[in-house]
């Protein structure tokens, strides 16, 4: 495998890792595609949104109206009032998911597909329309076109061992930016060393930002495929998805993109975005863990191989060769993650009752609101494009403090003040590297996030700050 690596530059910023952690364990625009919500997507959310919407219409914001929906969020922590700002890393579940789940196992708990007694129907039957809401949600042609996988990080791993071994020989291309999720890195890593492919990275522009001109000049003939965030967990900057799927289709090359931070916070239609491919998890979108999804045009799933080899994924078994489904169930083996498909249901349900474009537009004004407070900090660092008219940055902030290491900001916020942040790499080593770090501090906020909860983390950052720096 060869891998072409870009020239990492250096910054004056210094590092945290020149300052060693002092606790005792460790913690580890852009045109966007969207679209107006169908009356498919509106009509199937529950009746307990109808309560959701009546809130927003009622209250002062979005957060304020949605934080009753989710009982973890009223509790304290270290005796603190639990302010809780990691929603890059997981989002919380409303009740109305935590119902569903216990509605499941409750009351129709049977495995899907097999049997044609009453449970079994009725878990096939709401299992199926979770597959049809997430298509919907997305606004998929088909919803043959969802396969259900275990996270995002399998369906990556699904189209990189089934369309990337049986696509991508010696010399092909494929083209990742440096600010890449593991995730999207890794297992092409894992194929290029087999097949002999070459990864061509592309490096971020004086905004730290996916530098898009050079990433234009990369793309070509060689390119079979594009492997893209829409949303950066670490820069919080927004791809302009649609343009990269033009350039990397005029030379015939495939687009996967990694939606796990723009799927939950904005309208994404695979449609208009004229994706191949794209990845998504329930656990970041109100829904459950344990299972994400992977959109493919049909016609591409239908030429792919099966990833694993089990129960449902076959047409027919003999001893010497077997015969496949079609998709989905070709990339489904096994017994799947049902209660947790039917909570991803739900979970779309719920956003869908609030609206996504609300969510969205609620999320940029707190994002930016995050932002500007932040600057408030001394010697402070956040990394990605500055919030402007043309540049819409996601709710989230990584940081650094100068001369404080990010876990020990994270440890002394939550044991302190009950505030909870990220702090590590964020699965994002390169880019660290390439920001001349090895770590960041991160705040990242949901729709049940209020200005109050970014006022109490600064004012407790800023306390955070000043203990260490009496050290001095």
């Amino acid at each position: 495998m060869e891998v072409l690596v870009p020239k990492f530059q250096s910054l004056k910023f210094p590092s945290p890792s020149c300052c060693c952690s002092i606790t005792t364990w460790n913690s580890s625009y852009l045109k966007i595609g969207f679209r107006r919500l169908s009356s498919l997507s509106v009509s199937a959310a529950s009746k307990v949104n109808e309560a959701v919407v009546e809130s927003v219409i009622d209250s002062p914001s979005l957060g304020h109206s949605t934080r009753p929906h989710f009982p973890i969020l009223h509790q304290e922590v270290n005796g603190s009032k639990l302010v809780y700002l990691d929603n890059a890393a997981t989002s919380q579940k409303p009740t109305a998911v935590l119902k569903a789940l216990q509605n499941y196992y409750e009351g129709y708990n049977s495995n899907v597909h097999r049997g044609i007694h009453f449970l079994s129907a009725k878990a096939t039957d709401e299992y199926e329309s979770a597959r049809r809401k997430v298509a919907a949600f997305i606004n998929a042609s088909d919803s043959r076109e969802i396969i259900f996988t275990r996270n995002a990080t399998e369906a990556i791993n699904l189209v990189a061992y089934s369309w990337g071994l049986s696509n991508l020989k010696s010399g092909d291309e494929i083209i990742v930016t440096v600010a890449e999720h593991h995730s999207a890195i890794v297992p092409w890593q894992l194929v290029a060393q087999k097949v002999g492919a070459v990864l061509k990275f592309v490096n971020l522009n004086q905004d730290e930002v996916p530098d898009l001109d050079n990433l234009k000049q990369v793309i070509s003939r060689k390119t079979k495929l594009v492997v893209v965030h829409h949303v950066s967990n670490v820069l919080a900057s927004v791809l302009p998805i649609r343009e990269i799927t033009h350039w990397a289709h005029d030379v015939g090359a495939k687009v996967l993109v990694d939606a796990c931070q723009s799927v939950p916070h904005m309208i994404v239609d695979v449609q208009n975005l004229n994706v191949d491919f794209l990845v998504a998890s329930s656990h970041k979108m109100c829904g459950p863990t344990g299972i994400g999804f992977l959109y493919g045009k049909i016609d591409i799933l239908s030429s792919m191989p099966p990833f694993l080899g089990g129960g449902e994924m076959i047409s027919d078994v003999y001893l010497d060769h077997s015969t496949y489904a079609e998709p989905p169930s070709r990339f489904e083996a096994g017994t799947p993650a049902i209660g947790e498909a039917i909570g991803l249901g739900a979970a779309i349900d719920y956003l869908s009752g609030i609206g996504m474009q609300t969510i969205h537009d609620y999320e940029v004004e707190l994002g930016t609101y995050l932002y500007e407070r932040l600057l408030s900090v001394p010697n402070i660092r956040i990394y990605g494009p500055a919030p402007s008219e043309k540049v819409q940055r996601a709710a989230l902030c990584s940081f650094n403090v100068e001369n404080v290491h990010p876990t020990d900001l994270a440890t002394f916020l939550d044991q302190q003040h009950g505030v909870a942040i990220r702090s590590g790499h964020h699965c994002a080593q390169p880019l660290h590297r390439y920001l001349g770090v090895s770590a960041s501090a991160r705040a990242s906020l949901y729709f049940y996030n209020t200005k109050e909860d970014v006022d109490n983390f600064i004012q407790a950052l800023n306390d955070t700050v000043n203990f260490f720096n009496s050290f001095k």
